[in-house]
């Protein structure tokens, strides 16, 4: 697919585009699979969910067949959790890389599984660099696990995984990557970068509907995770052995959700798979932060850390910009944006991933430049304030 000359159906029935980071905007026959009803333990369901586990398989490339992938019903969280309380055992200690929310929720979610963790806080600007992982894992040989966010989707920014991998295995010890919002638009190819387990969620880059996630993970993980886990429905490895045996879930599927997922992997296929996906999306990127650039707006993250999945934006120092307004004026001309995430200070966020191309995110620049002549907004320059303490920390 073309994004310069074939741009994305709009969406149907009067539906904003959601510029978030999943869920997100589907295409008609992504919604249109979900029309027909399923039986869980139906042949042909067995047989989607054994397309769907090969197919995202298939995604990994090179070095695929020492992995298995296994679905787990719920949100990307839960497939979170399932990764962390299954493969890290009751007696290990786990390295959390946080720069933003979803690390910050990794290490949470240890403290409830009560496994021994510490945490490399970088704050919201700037990402866990290989050497500060060498130096941790030389000063602490009790760490067995560590765990990355692959793009942190609090601040946009996409951290740098190959050599996060390279300290890591280097150390001896193992990987656990959350990559929900990436997979399937930027390379994780085994060959390339080491990890025994990353997970994903069916709303994010293959551009399905809420419902499930999915483990990505070597076969000899999942052998070795039995009896591991501290949850009956988040054990990765008595679903994988229950789907091996019988092809079912163990507990009811999101029957309508696998549906409309398998759907999305084909197009996912035809738009030429993790690397066409990826170009769109970073096309998104270059044509939504140039325009918004253009209109005095500027980046949380430095050029070179911005992912092609979402951008945050510093919310304008003028007084007349209030965001909660901002975002009903551009809800109103079709765009759903995100609130910030950070704490440190006043944001905003839009996505670049889902049913859309360059051509929309034009529209994006233009709406914005539309709503801040409307609220009265001479510049979109943001606090100096936030520009110095951005220039602090990165230095």
């Amino acid at each position: 697919m073309s994004a310069s000359t074939d741009p994305i159906e709009p969406p149907r029935l009067g539906e904003p585009y959601l510029l978030t980071p999943g869920p997100l905007t589907t295409s008609y026959a992504v919604k249109q699979a979900m029309l027909r009803d399923w039986g869980s333990w139906d042949d042909d369901f067995r047989g989607m969910t054994r397309d769907i586990r090969s197919r995202l398989l298939a995604l990994l490339g090179e070095g695929a067949e020492d992995f298995d992938c296994v679905p787990m019903q719920g949100s990307g969280s839960f497939a979170v959790e399932a990764m962390l309380g299954s493969f890290i055992p009751r007696d290990g200690k786990a390295l959390v890389l946080a720069n933003g929310a979803y690390g910050q929720r990794s290490a949470q979610t240890l403290t409830y599984l009560d496994r021994d963790h510490v945490v490399l806080d970088k704050g919201d600007y700037l990402p866990p660099r290989g050497d500060e992982v060498a130096q941790i894992l030389a000063d602490d040989p009790a760490i067995t696990h560590v765990v990355a966010i692959h793009c942190e989707t609090s601040s946009g920014i996409l951290n740098p995984i190959a050599e996060i991998s390279k300290a890591v295995y280097a150390a001896g010890r193992k990987l656990l990557i959350d990559s929900m919002s990436a997979f399937g638009a930027i390379d994780l190819q085994p060959s390339d970068i080491r990890y025994e387990a990353m997970v994903s969620s069916a709303n994010k880059c293959i551009e399905g509907v809420p419902g499930f996630g999915f483990v990505i993970t070597r076969t000899s993980e999942i052998e070795a995770a039995k009896g591991n886990c501290h949850s009956l429905s988040l054990d990765i490895h008595a679903q994988w052995a229950n789907m091996e045996k019988t092809g079912q879930w163990r507990f009811t599927p999101p029957t309508h959700a696998v549906a409309s997922f398998l759907e999305a992997l084909k197009a996912h296929e035809a738009e030429g798979g993790v690397a066409g996906r990826g170009a769109r999306y970073a096309r998104n990127r270059d044509v939504l932060v140039a325009g918004m650039r253009e209109l005095g707006f500027e980046t949380l993250l430095a050029s070179r850390w911005l992912s092609p999945i979402i951008v945050t934006f510093f919310c304008p120092a003028d007084e007349n910009f209030v965001f909660s307004r901002f975002y009903e004026l551009m809800k109103a001309k079709g765009f759903i944006i995100y609130p910030g995430k950070l704490t440190a200070v006043d944001s905003f966020r839009i996505g670049c991933i889902g049913q859309m191309d360059e051509h929309v995110m034009r529209r994006v620049v233009t709406a914005s430049k539309e709503t801040l002549a409307e609220m009265g907004v001479v510049s979109a320059a943001p606090p100096a304030a936030a520009l110095e303490e951005r220039a602090k920390l990165a230095a």
